[in-house]
């Protein structure tokens, strides 16, 4: 048996107390050391998580004599500074998504990984599911050459903590795309490997971003921020990669619909595999997960064992002791996020020069 993983969790926002801190206080293959936040609530956080449990103010002040991984949940803005900071001294580094916000960040963690001789991994819950996992080996046995995937988390009332840190541009680095689209792009890499793009396009919008009506209702606990937000609620978008598979995106923090829901749907030349789900902890969700078989005229159910929610988490946590002991892991995170970034970057930038372009007129109908 080896030793627990001593683990400090860096962020207590809502992320931080409710993903991560709970679980890895009753997670036997950890034992947490530290917790990391200068609210005067850490205190109560740490007493919660355990006994000897230490309460830092400064992230600084985190070593390695003190955790072998940082569990980084801190406002987006802040993931790579904190992040990079730590791999420099030697921390070994979970960040959640998204892992950066541009590609220079990106090659930041890279130097960062290199010169501290510590390792980064990243918090990729989709890929983890039990549904996910049950389409992506239907896919491999089922669809034969892909053709087409398409992805789409659309929430009915969802936009998080209205007017703070999340909708501002400057803070979270974009809306629904970053925060909703990571996980989706993520999805795509796992049933298509790390591929890049030939062809991305993309479009925004914000329709319901300033509406308070459509905010989260399970981050209750989160501070309401102040004025509007400058991000997207939706986000679409249109990739091909060099082989000529099509990749049609959705994320949308808001919507007409009724229920949250998230839709995978991938089809080849043998045959096409559909999975209907919510990803996250909303409660507004469209029921269980359903994995669907279609070939030759036929819809048929595929079954799959199904997961309480948030089971992807724990999942995540069952694995990383082992990525830390594997020194093949170094490097393998970030180029995994330089890979999403910069398709995120590509999408944003179609949208921008789409809203630029002046319009065209309509030709009149003969």
């Amino acid at each position: 048996m080896t030793p627990p993983v001593r683990v400090a969790v860096v962020g207590l926002g809502w992320a931080g107390r409710e993903i991560w801190l709970s679980r890895l206080a009753r997670h036997p293959r950890y034992r947490v050391t530290a917790v990391v936040d200068p609210a005067p609530t850490a205190q109560e956080a740490a007493a919660a998580a355990g006994p000897r449990v230490r309460v830092l103010a400064d992230v600084g002040d985190l070593t390695a004599e003190i955790a072998d991984l940082a569990v980084v949940a801190v406002p987006n803005h802040l993931h790579t500074p904190v992040a990079a900071g730590l791999l420099r001294r030697g921390v070994n580094v979970f960040l959640e998504k998204p892992v950066c916000l541009s590609s220079a960040e990106a090659e930041e963690l890279a130097a960062a990984e290199r010169e501290g001789g510590a390792v980064l991994l990243a918090g990729s819950a989709a890929r983890h599911r039990a549904d996910v996992a049950a389409l992506a080996a239907a896919v491999d046995r089922e669809v034969g050459e892909v053709r087409h995937v398409e992805v789409a988390w659309v929430r009915a009332k969802g936009v998080p903590d209205t007017g703070g840190w999340f909708t501002r541009s400057s803070l979270a680095g974009g809306g629904a795309l970053v925060d909703l689209g990571w996980h989706l792009l993520d999805t795509v890499g796992t049933l298509l490997g790390p591929v890049g793009y030939d062809e991305a396009l993309g479009t925004v919008s914000g329709d319901f971003i300033n509406a308070a009506s459509h905010g989260t209702s399970w981050r209750g606990r989160e501070p309401a921020g102040e004025g509007g937000g400058d991000v997207e609620d939706t986000a679409r978008g249109f990739l091909v990669t060099p082989g000529g598979v099509s990749v049609a995106l959705r994320a949308s923090w808001a919507s007409h619909e009724a229920l949250d829901t998230t839709t995978i749907r991938v089809e080849g030349s043998a045959g096409a595999v559909s999975l209907r789900c919510t990803f996250g902890f909303s409660p507004n969700r469209a029921g269980g997960s359903e994995l669907l078989l279609t070939r030759a005229g036929t819809t048929e159910p595929v079954p799959f064992d199904e997961e309480p929610i948030g089971a992807e988490y724990d999942r995540q946590l069952d694995g990383l002791p082992d990525l830390l002991a594997d020194p093949a892991q170094r490097g393998r995170a970030v180029a995994d996020a330089a890979r999403t970034i910069a398709v995120i970057e590509r999408l944003y930038g179609s949208a921008r020069r789409a809203r630029s372009a002046p319009a065209r007129p309509v030709a009149a109908a003969v």
